[in-house]
C-alpha cells in the first residue's frame, strides 16, 4: 500500500508531519519512507541521520561517431526536445542541458555505431536506516540539473523493492508532473496546508489533482491559529475532501526540530494530534500487523 504526504504550497510543515506519521504508523506497519522532494530533500535532516548507501541516477546521454555518421539528420528530426541541432552539411551536436535521455536519436539512427550511448549524471538515490525501527530512501537532484523526473522514479522504485507493507511517499510542493508521479498509485493522500491566502490558492490545486487522478484525500491545517479555517474547510467540502486535524502555530514543534527529536515521541499536545492522524490512516487502510 501505498499513502502520500503532499500539499501545493511549500513551507506549510508537510515533511515535519510525514516524518512523525512514519514514525508513528510504523507501530502499525512495516513501512518505508521516500522522499521524493528530490530538489531540497530533508526529512533525513528532521530525522536526525545522515544519507546512506548512495546509488547514481544516470541519463542516457547519445555521443557522436562522426567517422560513421551519414549527416541523414534522421537523430534532429525525431528529438522532440530540439536537443539535437545540424550544421548545413548535416553534421549533428548535442545540447545536453536539453535532452531528455529518451535514445529516440540512436533507435532511428540507421547506421549502427554512429550514435553511442552516453552517461550522464542527473542525481543520486540513498537507502538509510533510520533509528525508528523505518528505511527512508531519499532521492537528491544535482545541483545545477533541472529534469527532476528520473531521481524521483528511480527513489520510488528504490522504495517499493522493499516490499514493505506500507510505501509513504513525502512530495516536493506543487503540482508538477515529478508531483502526480509521486502521488501515482497512492491509496490516500495527505494534504497538508494552512489557512493564508497562498494556503488556500495551493491547498485547492492539490485537491484538484487529488481528484483528477482519483485519490482520496485527507486534510491537515498547520497553524490553524494564523487564519481563517472555515475557508479551508470550505475548499476541502468543495471537492469532497475532510479536515481531520488542525495543528496550531506551535513553538513545541520548533523546539522537537531544534533538539533533532520528532514529536510525535514527546508528551507535547502535538504529539497527540499526530498519533491521531495516524490512527484515521490505521482506519482508512484497514489496519496492519
Amino acid at each position: 500500500m501505498q499513502i502520500a504526504v503532499s500539499g501545493g504550497k511549500g513551507g506549510t510543515g508537510k515533511s515535519t508531519v510525514a516524518i512523525n506519521l512514519a514514525i508513528a504508523l510504523s507501530e502499525y506497519f512495516d513501512l518505508v519512507l521516500a522522499d521524493l522532494d528530490v530538489e531540497a530533500p530533508n526529512d533525513h535532516i528532521l530525522l536526525g541521520i545522515g544519507l546512506q548507501n548512495e546509488e547514481p541516477v544516470e541519463l542516457f546521454m547519445p555521443r557522436f561517431d562522426y567517422s560513421k555518421c551519414t549527416r541523414c539528420r534522421k537523430c534532429a528530426e525525431v528529438c522532440e526536445e530540439h536537443a539535437i541541432i545540424t550544421m548545413r552539411d548535416g553534421t549533428p551536436f548535442l545540447m545536453p542541458n536539453l535532452c531528455s535521455g529518451c535514445a529516440a536519436c540512436e533507435i532511428v539512427c540507421p547506421v549502427p555505431g554512429a550514435i553511442l550511448p552516453g552517461k550522464k549524471l542527473m542525481g543520486h538515490t540513498y537507502l538509510t536506516e533510520t533509528p525508528y525501527g523505518f528505511p527512508l530512501v531519499t532521492g537528491r537532484l544535482l545541483e545545477g540539473e533541472e529534469r527532476a523526473m528520473p531521481i524521483v522514479s528511480r527513489a520510488k522504485k528504490r522504495a517499493q523493492s522493499l516490499n514493505k507493507e506500507l510505501l509513504i511517499v513525502d512530495t516536493a510542493a506543487g503540482t508538477s508532473n515529478t508531483v502526480s508521479k509521486a502521488l501515482e498509485d497512492s491509496k490516500l493522500i495527505i494534504a497538508v496546508t494552512e489557512p493564508t491566502p497562498l494556503g488556500l490558492h495551493d491547498g485547492e490545486l492539490i485537491l484538484r489533482l487529488a481528484q483528477l487522478m482519483d485519490i482520496p484525500v485527507m486534510v491537515v491545517v498547520n497553524r490553524s491559529d494564523l487564519g481563517d479555517v472555515e475557508k479551508v474547510r470550505e475548499i476541502t467540502e468543495r471537492y469532497d475532501a475532510e479536515i481531520i486535524a488542525e495543528i496550531p502555530y506551535s513553538e513545541n514543534i520548533i523546539r522537537s526540530y531544534v533538539s533533532g527529536k520528532p514529536i510525535v515521541l514527546t508528551n507535547y499536545s502535538e504529539a497527540e494530534i499526530l498519533r491521531r492522524i495516524a490512527e484515521r490512516i490505521v482506519g482508512f487502510l484497514g489496519g496492519g500487523e
